[in-house]
C-alpha cells in the first residue's frame, strides 16, 4: 500500500517533469518490485516526536550497512500520511536526492545528513514546522542486500499562548492615587506647621 502511495505521487510529478521520465521509470520499478525482508531491519530512534509549530525537528532511521556495497546501490523513499493524504517527503535514488518528486509543501524545508548515510543512518531535518505536518512518517530503504521500512509519528502543536502582563485594576489605581494625595496633603500641612512655629520666633529675634 505504501508503494502505491508513492507510485501515485510519482505519476503526478512525472506529468510536471517530463525530463525525469527515466528516473521515474526506475522508481516505479523499484516500488513495484519492493518487498519486506525479515533479515534486513529498519529502525527509528524514536517512535513518537512532539514539537511546536515554527520549530525544527530531526527524524532518524537506521538500517544495516555492508562493506561490500556502496551508497550507489541505495534507494530510499520517505512519505507522510497526513489527514489520510500521502505526501512524498524525501526520495533518494542511487544515493542521490531527487527533489523533483518531493511534495511542494516541503520544498526547501527538508535537509539530510550525507555524512552519516554510510553509517546506516538516514537523518532528515524538517524546518519551520506547521501543524499540518503532524502525521505518520515512514521510510522504505532498499539495498542490494535487503529492504524494509519503519514508521514513526510526529505531532506538531500550536505555539502556546504567552501569559499577558498583569494589569493594574482601576480600583487599585484609584486607591494608590488617593493615598498619594493624602500623603501630599499631610506633608504640606506639616510644612505649614513648621513655618508657623518658627517664623514668629525668627521675627522676635530680628527685633
Amino acid at each position: 500500500m505504501r508503494g502505491l502511495y508513492l507510485l501515485k505521487s510519482v505519476r503526478s510529478h512525472d506529468s510536471r517533469h517530463p525530463r525525469e521520465e527515466m528516473i521515474c521509470s526506475i522508481l516505479v520499478i523499484f516500488i513495484l518490485t519492493s518487498c519486506v525482508c525479515g533479515s534486513f531491519v529498519v529502525n527509528v530512534t524514536q517512535s513518537w516526536y512532539h514539537a511546536e509549530e515554527n520549530h525544527n525537528i530531526s527524524l532518524e532511521w537506521m538500517f544495516p550497512t555492508s562493506t561490500d556495497h556502496s551508497t550507489n546501490a541505495l534507494y530510499v523513499s520517505c512519505e507522510i500520511l497526513a489527514d489520510q493524504i500521502p505526501l512524498v517527503l524525501f526520495v533518494l535514488h542511487e544515493g542521490v536526492e531527487v527533489p523533483e518528486f518531493q511534495d511542494e509543501r516541503f520544498a526547501g524545508r527538508v535537509q539530510w545528513d550525507k555524512d552519516v548515510l554510510r553509517e546506516g543512518r538516514l537523518r532528515l531535518h524538517i524546518s519551520r514546522l506547521q501543524t499540518n505536518d503532524s502525521g505518520l512518517y515512514w521510510c522504505q530503504v532498499d539495498t542490494s542486500y535487503g529492504k524494509n521500512y519503519k514508521e514513526c509519528h510526529l505531532n506538531v502543536t500550536e505555539v502556546k499562548d504567552r501569559p499577558e502582563p498583569e494589569r493594574t485594576s482601576d480600583t487599585s489605581l484609584r486607591g494608590r492615587i488617593g493615598l498619594y494625595c493624602v500623603l501630599g496633603i499631610l506633608g504640606l500641612a506639616a510644612a505649614l506647621l513648621v513655618v508657623s512655629l518658627f517664623f514668629p520666633a525668627l521675627q522676635r529675634k530680628d527685633l
